[in-house]
């Protein structure tokens, strides 16, 4: 592994040719898109809505995702930057997390919201990540969880879900939405979408780290799936410098979000093409309805990056930074090594936003642990 720069909020370690980003947040008023039907028992906290009927719904401000940190503070770990050598690129290793992926963030901020308010069960519907999450804070906070995966789901996620304590019901990857409805009406439970409010204010805290350890920063690339994470850092992010650009990344095989984006409306691809690509947390067919309403409004742009730049990226933060990236964690690296030439001038943060990937065996997995 080459000698890499690490970066946190003492700002100790310092960056060169930061220069300043240019033009403005270039913020979009493009159409909000059409949200598709109920939202069941979504919930994600402080009774606001879920997944769907958002229109005109409240947004997350800089407050709600500074409120957040505070709140997650106990079960998180602040991630730092890496510098990728020779590189204006900096990582920001979320596969650190004590479930391996930024859906802690998230997670601990919906769930212990809502123990709380008294809620004993919670329910949800993942490719993995999201799962190992609310598993891992529903057991932090005494309350059930139950967790809905597709059969696709890498067997190594299961079983982490499992471990952490979760009931996993597994299901075609069609069924997850109405098998998780489904559950909730049978238990009495709430769910917690994976763009729930509290969820996108929760991963908000990633942007605002960044801003403290890299404020010069110029753009900001960000995985996409259902759009949590990209809302959240939106937010934080453009109430710290609307300067500073904030890029969503896909797969090309998983572009809905980027197809959206593009069309000013919130559009869907059936399964059966998100699921083409071997970035599984990424597979989402369209783009949660609340968290497509800050997308739309903070967002600079979206692009995608091809199966083979996913897995170069991978490679390279494993030989250069000694960071292990499943293939969706690494999508937002591959989109700077593919768009750096288009990217606007300073310091690039791409989020490496899940390590939950086994290599050779999983012997060499380090067990899921409570961060301290």
């Amino acid at each position: 592994m080459n000698e890499s720069t690490e970066l946190m909020d003492d700002g100790a370690a310092r960056k060169d040719g930061a220069g300043r980003k240019d033009g403005g947040a270039g913020r979009k008023d493009g159409g909000a898109g059409r949200k598709d039907g109920g939202a069941g028992h979504m919930d994600g906290g402080a009774g606001r809505p879920g997944a769907a009927g958002v229109a005109g719904a409240r947004l997350v401000t800089a407050a709600d995702v500074r409120a957040a940190g505070e709140r997650i503070a106990p079960y998180v770990r602040r991630t730092p930057l890496l510098r990728l050598p020779g590189e204006r690129l900096w990582v920001k290793p979320e596969n650190r997390q004590p479930t391996r992926s930024f859906k802690v963030r998230g997670a601990a901020n919906a769930v212990g919201r809502l123990a709380g308010r008294g809620v004993r069960h919670v329910v949800a519907q993942s490719s993995g990540n999201h799962a190992q999450a609310i598993a891992y804070t529903a057991a932090e906070h005494g309350v059930r969880a139950t967790v809905v995966l597709p059969d696709t789901a890498p067997e190594l996620k299961v079983r982490a879900a499992r471990r952490l304590g979760a009931e996993v019901v597994i299901v075609p990857p069609a069924l997850r939405e109405e098998a998780c409805l489904a559950l909730a009406d049978r238990f009495g439970a709430t769910v917690i979408g994976s763009d729930a409010f509290d969820v996108i204010a929760g991963h908000g805290s990633a942007g605002t780290e960044i801003c403290l350890d890299l404020p010069d920063a110029g753009a900001v690339l960000v995985p996409v799936c259902n759009g949590g994470l990209l809302a959240g850092i939106a937010v934080a992010v453009k109430a710290a410098d609307p300067a500073i650009r904030v890029i969503g990344v896909e797969p090309e095989l998983a572009a809905d979000g980027t197809a959206s984006f593009r069309s000013g409306t919130r559009t869907a691809w059936p399964v059966e093409l998100t699921y083409r690509t071997r970035a599984d947390g990424l597979r989402a067919p369209v783009l949660g309805a609340l968290a497509w309403e800050h997308i739309h409004r903070y967002v600079d742009d979206m692009v995608t990056v091809t199966e083979d730049a996913i897995d170069a990226a991978a490679g390279l933060l494993q030989r250069e930074l000694g960071e292990r990236a499943e293939p969706s964690g690494a999508v937002a690296t591959a989109a700077y090594l593919t768009h750096q030439a288009h990217l606007p001038p300073g310091p690039v943060v791409a989020i490496l936003s899940g390590g939950n990937v086994a290599i050779g065996t999983e012997a060499g997995q380090e067990p899921l642990a409570r961060s301290t």
